[in-house]
């Protein structure tokens, strides 16, 4: 699997068990599934709608992967994300480490949706109630990927 962008839903359960499936080195396996919330910053959502651009976004997206793995040592990474409209309470994003112990995967796949927040080409559209905005970034997530530039703090 490793970097798919897609507008089909997914199963999780199925992406995550496709993981370690056959690979016998894999001791841990780290995941976070993200989902679309009803509700952010206090406005009720009715749908999101993530645009991207094609071919820009599976580069940045390798780019990130390939890092992740220079960093830790890794067996495997894998990001999955949805492009279109999406429902509420549908998966957003899945991104899955693998590793033989648990604190490189555990690092990694936090270090990448770190990433993903700030450094992919995604742009999430919110419906609501009284029109659809785009979302802006938020300080909190900027500051969460900066703490990776620490030199520190790059390997386990």
């Amino acid at each position: 699997m490793s970097i798919r962008v897609q507008s089909a839903p997914f199963d999780p359960g199925a992406e995550l068990n496709a993981v370690h499936a056959g690979d016998l080195g894999v001791g841990a396996v780290v995941s976070f599934v993200g989902y679309v919330r009803d509700i952010n910053q206090d406005a009720s959502i009715e749908q999101l709608f993530l645009e991207h651009y094609p071919g820009v976004t599976e580069k940045a997206l390798t780019k990130i992967r390939a890092e992740a793995m220079q960093r830790w040592p890794l067996i495997d990474a894998h990001i999955l994300h949805r492009v279109g409209p999406l429902s509420l309470a549908e998966p957003i994003v899945f991104v899955a480490t693998s590793s033989m112990h648990r604190e490189a995967a555990f690092a990694a796949c936090e270090f990448i949706m770190d990433y993903l927040k700030t450094r992919a080409p995604f742009w999430k559209k919110e419906q609501t109630s009284s029109g659809s905005h785009w979302v802006e970034g938020r300080d909190s997530d900027q500051q969460a990927a900066a703490r990776w530039n620490t030199p520190e703090k790059d390997t386990v």
